[in-house]
């Protein structure tokens, strides 16, 4: 079973909901995990069963970091805007590394996503 994890910048989090919309059925019952704003919104959107870390301004991407590393999440998604995001969003370099060291599949974009997801599910 796909353990998901789900991060999505400010201007990310509507695509994000989207696509999870999307995918609702398939993920309904998945382990899916989400930093702590992006999780709240899927969960009122979606009714679905997500384990929220803490926002990603407090270090939530950093949480699912550690997920990573101790191989309780297998597939991150992480949605985020490269072109106006903000400082206080969470930076994808260190969670990049760890999925790298971990041969983890990371998206970053929606179509990236939805081909992962596909995949997986």
């Amino acid at each position: 079973m796909p353990k998901i994890a789900l991060i999505a910048h400010d201007k990310k989090k509507k695509e994000m909901v989207q696509l999870i919309g999307n995918f609702r059925d398939r993920l309904e019952g998945q382990g899916l995990f989400a930093t702590g704003n992006t999780g709240k919104l899927l969960i009122e959107e979606h009714n679905l069963a997500i384990k929220t870390m803490a926002s990603g301004p407090l270090g939530g991407d950093q949480q699912i970091g550690s997920l990573v590393t101790s191989g309780e999440v297998n597939v991150v998604i992480f949605l985020r805007d490269p072109l106006t995001a903000q400082p206080h969003e969470p930076d994808i370099t260190a969670l990049m590394r760890v999925c790298d060291v971990h041969e983890i599949p990371l998206a970053t974009n929606i179509t990236s996503a939805r081909i992962i997801l596909d995949g997986v599910l």
